[in-house]
């Protein structure tokens, strides 16, 4: 199943999506210039074979639910996140305000 649903973060608003997987659940929350992820994020690949693509994002693991990915410190990032101000250790919350 594969459910997308609005977040408001402050004034600004972003897209959740959550697909259910056996076992495991991917999820990321996004809007127009970047976005976080669950520990499915392949920031190397990102940072290294598109690197041309300027990808803002950043990954969180060991969460479960969009609330904890929105909460939880970021494990790493791409060098473009870390070009606008994101590091590693910040909330996906300060993230994506970072983002806007």
């Amino acid at each position: 199943m594969v459910t997308m649903t609005p977040v408001v973060i402050g004034d600004h608003q972003f897209t959740a999506i959550t697909v259910k997987l056996p076992k495991t659940n991917f999820m990321a929350v996004t809007n127009d210039r970047g976005y976080i992820m669950c520990g499915a994020l392949d920031v190397a690949l990102l940072n290294e074979k598109l690197k041309d693509r300027g990808i803002i994002a950043g990954r969180a693991v060991g969460v479960r639910t969009i609330e904890q990915l929105i909460e939880a410190p970021l494990e790493s990032i791409t060098i473009e996140a870390e070009n606008i101000g994101i590091h590693v250790g910040m909330s996906g919350k300060e993230a994506l305000l970072k983002m806007v």
